[in-house]
């Protein structure tokens, strides 16, 4: 760390890293307790409380998968460099061991001594084998019999059976039986099918009973080793290190590369070992040797582990415990076309552009439609796509292979490193491929994160492209449940903007140049922080100067920085922040103009919004990036500036909105904590910012 702050490009931050910056691994737990506390919230309908708490676990088995990985390098490296918030890899270890364990007591608590008994009262219930009628266990002795047994595969370890290998996130017993000639004790493990459901219906007549399958696998245990006598038996999950390490300039065959390394990373060393808070400590000394784990590696739970399995009860039919229904609505310009007709989609976008709201306005109703009739209007000679994560059954990628079947020509770029995603990219281009679509993987050492499409249609009047800039995936699932912007334009300029970038992903264009858009890794961390710098300069004029932001996480250190230099300048700034902020509010001397909150619900927050109030003349974009390192410096991500007047009032408002002291959130304090603000003094609760979006849909298409 530079030792004369004065001097450093960073120097706000260099002067007490500890108060001037949130570690972004601190800061990723403080967001997932956010979403343990909309599960511990009594006012939200109970099994949306069990999909949150499944949420909350998901999130923590990625954390410890990338995250924590990432760490264990670092120690095992012997890095003992401290980060630029003041943390060295091992006091960072130190921190994540016991917040996590704290979480994890929280949630214990949350799901045994909160949802269960309110679980019960509604007619859901989670039993033991000693609950059940004798119906229940006849139907569950039948079931294990038939579908459990034959997959199961206990594991004798001895001198001819060596320790078995344990897949990451696998649930498993760890099973000590004697023979009863000689009272020898053996040790073996069972694993608990992937393939299964986490909790198994009791198909009881009177109620929705469930029982977690290790119990039923337990209670069936002398099948398993008959003529032995089980002496115990204690649930374990490994999670291991999931993160790829590809060397993409030492790659002949990026696609070949990405599959072999799917293959190694089955076998990633282990992060964390999650184990019964009562197992026996000579088990738990076997399984930490054999394992390879360290104490603080370890975490211990009250069984059930793994909650994960409570998206199941979350699906149950008991629609008077869950949110409103909600329709999206099909965008006001698409609404009254003819249905199939091409010629009036194309024209609708050419009349003027259309700024989308999802999943309040239907993807699959515009997006789709989009790329569907592109694949078949005649008109149409090529369609350029950005493809980053889709879902399985994608009508995108069926309508990109329409496409080039139809003799049109097809770009594909996709981003065979999005992460947990490469399998199935990895298909998605093999298939595309097949079809004729010309496939690439983007630039040589960056990450295509932009979300962009572009169609070339030939018209009486000419050659017209048609483009969408996208603040989400081009997933027609996940555009159900996140929360999105993306903007349908025929101007001519964004369609050049478009069509070089494109190249650039597809062949030898580094030098491209923009006009509406802002392209990073070269262009918008640049262009951003000149904005910054604009807003200051008008403030020393004795101008007004604000700048509002949308993000799903803000850590990069010079836009730390820059903005700590604003809010000392008295430029106005207010953040909305989903996940992980390096920034501290509201600090004296350093940050007493910056207002940072964040936003959770039903649907996952995940749009980009960049507005400053140049004199005025206001400026919005909208796009992929987040000001994070990785989204500057090593992703093609792209901004595109908002031009027509109605969008900007639309996004003006849709920010007064959020920044609204009428709409529940988070508030940051100066020492970088998240208070929840969700009700008045008087305990009326505050407007659910997602709810009233949903009404504000509705009422503006008439219904």
């Amino acid at each position: 760390m530079n030792s004369s702050p004065h001097k450093s490009k960073f120097a706000l931050i260099e002067a007490n890293p500890r108060e001037h910056l949130v570690d972004r691994e601190i800061s990723w737990l403080a967001f997932n307790e956010r979403v343990l506390q909309l599960a511990e919230d009594s006012d939200v309908p109970l099994l949306e409380r069990c999909r949150y708490l499944a949420i909350f676990s998901s999130n923590l088995d990625d954390f410890f998968m990338i995250r924590v990985a990432t760490l264990k390098r670092k120690l095992e490296s012997g890095i003992s460099k401290r980060n630029s918030a003041g943390f060295s890899p091992t006091e960072l270890m130190n921190e994540i061991s016991t917040q996590t364990q704290k979480l994890i007591d929280r949630q214990t608590r949350l799901f045994k001594e909160d949802l269960i008994p309110k679980l019960q009262n509604k007619g859901i219930e989670f039993v033991s084998w000693s609950d059940l009628t004798e119906d229940e266990i006849e139907y569950l002795t039948k079931l294990f019999r038939d579908r459990i047994f034959p997959v199961l595969t206990p594991l004798a370890v001895d001198p001819a059976h060596p320790f078995p290998y344990i897949s990451g996130l696998s649930l498993n017993l760890a099973v000590i039986v004697k023979r009863p000639e000689n009272s020898e004790e053996l040790f073996a493990r069972v694993k608990v099918p992937a393939s299964l459901p986490r909790f198994i219906e009791t198909k009881s007549s009177t109620a929705s009973r469930f029982i977690a399958i290790e119990k039923l696998i337990i209670a069936n245990l002398h099948e398993l080793f008959p003529g032995m006598n089980i002496e115990d038996y204690y649930t374990f999950r490994l999670t291991r290190n999931a993160d790829l390490e590809l060397e993409e300039e030492e790659s002949e065959n990026l696609l070949e590369s990405m599959e072999q390394e799917l293959l190694r990373r089955k076998f990633g060393p282990p992060v964390r070992l999650e184990v019964d808070v009562d197992i026996k400590p000579n088990l738990l000394q076997r399984l930490k040797v054999e394992l390879e784990v360290t104490d603080e590696e370890i975490t211990r739970y009250q069984e059930p582990l793994d909650l994960t399995g409570l998206n199941l009860i979350s699906d149950l039919d008991r629609p008077e415990l869950k949110f409103a229904p909600f329709r999206n609505q099909v965008p006001t310009d698409f609404r009254d076309l003819e249905d199939g007709v091409a010629e009036e989609f194309f024209t609708a976008i050419k009349r003027r552009e259309i700024l989308l709201h999802h999943p309040y306005e239907s993807f699959s109703a515009s997006v789709v439609k989009f790329l569907e009739y592109a694949a078949s209007d005649p008109q149409v000679l090529a369609i350029k796509q950005t493809l980053y994560r889709t879902s399985g059954d994608s009508p995108i990628v069926n309508a990109l292979i329409e496409a080039a079947e139809n003799g049109k020509q097809v770009l594909a770029v996709i981003e065979i490193r999005a992460r947990f995603d490469e399998l199935a990219n990895v298909k998605w281009a093999r298939k595309l491929e097949e079809a004729g679509v010309h496939v690439v993987y983007g630039l040589v050492g960056f990450k295509t994160h932009s979300k962009l499409s572009l169609v070339v249609r030939e018209e009486p009047t000419g050659i017209r492209r048609y483009c969408h800039v996208g603040t989400g995936n081009y997933n027609p699932k996940t555009a159900r449940l996140y929360e999105d912007l993306g903007l349908f334009s025929a101007d001519q300029v964004l369609g050049e903007d478009l069509n070089r970038l494109f190249n650039q992903l597809s062949g030898f264009a580094p030098q491209s140049e923009f006009n509406r858009l802002m392209v990073a890794p070269r262009g918008i961390r640049a262009k951003l922080l000149e904005k910054i710098e604009r807003e200051i300069d008008f403030v020393k004029a004795g101008k007004t100067g604000l700048i509002r932001m949308k993000l799903n996480a803000i850590l990069d250190e010079e836009f730390v920085e820059a903005l700590y230099k604003a809010s000392q300048a008295g430029v106005k700034i207010d953040l909305i922040v989903r996940g992980i902020c390096a920034i501290r509010a509201q600090v004296p001397g350093l940050s007493e103009n910056i207002r940072v909150r964040s936003i959770l619900g039903r649907f996952l927050e995940h749009s980009r919004v960049f507005h400053f109030h140049n004199d005025g003349n206001s400026e919005f974009f909208i796009g992929s990036a987040d000001l994070m390192d990785r989204n500057l410096n090593r992703r093609v991500e792209s901004l595109v500036r908002i031009e027509q007047k109605n969008h900007k009032e639309m996004l003006n408002t849709l920010l007064n909105r959020y920044l609204s002291e009428e709409v529940a959130c988070w508030k940051m304090n100066p020492q970088g904590k998240w208070q929840r603000v969700s009700k008045l003094p008087s305990g009326e609760l505050l407007n659910d910012i997602q709810n009233e979006t949903i009404e504000r849909t509705k009422q503006n298409a008439g219904l």
